[in-house]
């Protein structure tokens, strides 16, 4: 496998400050990923920032494909409750039928995890997580007004608790907040930045 010397998203949400037009560039990566797995008929079902992984030129890549399911004409939708508990999508945790766009949901929660810092819910237990997704809805912002209205958006589009409304990869790809997205290289600071304080708090 191709080695990705950057680390994982999960490292740069948690250490660094990144700007929209990152976020949009790391959304666009991970959306033409999805694209290309939801029109082979396969659902990743465990997207979550420490399965994103980054080199340190600024590419950025899905892996973890461990729980990832293979659809057929004969299986259209899959019902059992597989991924992390605070990126699964309202259909996943109340064990409904569901289809590729679980992950679309899962995407909208690594956003949150790039405005934030973490996941919605990440103080609460795994059980009250998916307990409160169920309830909840889409989950809430702890500062929505920092941010701007196309983020906000296309965070609505992901985020939507009925998976019919729910935008697919190929439509948000086409979303007006993408088009805010830096080049690839904007990262690599971050990417060193994360780096360096991994390897201060080591010593």
């Amino acid at each position: 496998m191709e080695y990705m010397d950057g680390g994982t998203l999960k490292d740069i949400v948690r250490q660094t400050h990144m700007a929209e037009g990152e976020m949009a560039a790391v959304s666009r990566e991970c959306l033409q990923g999805l694209d290309f797995l939801h029109s082979n008929r396969v659902i990743h079902r465990d997207l979550k920032s420490s399965n994103i992984l980054l080199a340190t030129d600024g590419s950025v890549k899905l892996a973890d494909f461990g729980l990832c399911a293979q659809l057929s004409p004969e299986q259209e939708q899959c019902s059992s409750m597989v991924g992390t508990a605070h990126w699964m999508a309202p259909e996943v945790v109340s064990s409904s039928p569901y289809g590729p766009k679980v992950d679309i949901w899962s995407l909208g929660i690594v956003t949150i995890e790039m405005v934030e810092g973490e996941p919605p819910y990440f103080e609460h237990t795994a059980a009250m997580a998916r307990c409160l997704i169920r309830q909840n809805g889409t989950p809430q912002l702890q500062e929505p007004r920092r941010l701007s209205a196309l983020l906000r958006d296309f965070l609505e589009c992901s985020l939507e608790p009925d998976e019919e409304r729910r935008w697919s990869a190929q439509e948000l790809l086409q979303h007006p907040f993408l088009s805010s997205a830096k080049p690839l290289s904007s990262l690599s600071p971050l990417i060193a930045a994360a780096k360096q304080l991994r390897e201060q708090r080591r010593t």
